[in-house]
């Protein structure tokens, strides 16, 4: 059973409908809205500020969500696919995206709806990443606009994960 932890006086609210692995962390002020899934060994740590995450959007394994305090909160919308390895930290993530595995998303960063992050690349603070473009790179940067095709496929993941999410219910 995941371990949800209430952390002073505030306690996750998770929707009846989200798929929670055995080994998945979730602590403090943290919203995760209907469909997501929280994959094995994801860490959602919301002890010193607030952590949204979308409907539909998935969390998966080994992934962190967390923020520093009294400087940024963690805003995931609907519909993300946030992949293995991955930390978004103190970010905001817009419907749609893609979080490559092993990405680094940093403090008051904002990926904008249906962006795609290449695995392993680093999005320092502050960074502004413009809707539906590729960034790659350990000092981020915007590569091109994604195809349509490739806007699809990045949308494509969410919906994936929402049918893995069924079958590891059972």
């Amino acid at each position: 059973m995941a371990i949800i932890k209430t952390y002073r006086q505030h306690s996750p609210h998770v929707h009846e409908s989200v798929f929670l692995a055995e080994n998945a962390v979730v602590v403090g002020e943290v919203y995760i809205g209907e469909g997501a899934s929280i994959w094995y060994g994801a860490v959602l740590r919301g002890d010193v500020g607030i952590i949204r995450i979308g409907a539909r959007t998935n969390i998966q394994d080994n992934a962190t969500v967390h923020m520093t305090g009294g400087v940024s909160d963690t805003l995931v919308e609907e519909d993300v696919t946030v992949g293995h390895n991955a930390v978004v930290h103190g970010a905001t993530v817009r419907k749609g995206a893609l979080i490559g595995m092993g990405s680094v998303i940093l403090d008051n960063a904002e990926i904008g709806e249906g962006a795609i992050i290449a695995a392993g690349a680093v999005v320092p603070p502050r960074m502004k990443v413009p809707p539906r473009v590729l960034v790659r790179g350990t000092s981020a940067k915007v590569v091109r606009e994604l195809t349509e095709k490739e806007a699809l496929e990045g949308a494509a993941g969410a919906a994936i994960y929402q049918e893995l999410a069924l079958g590891h219910r059972a």
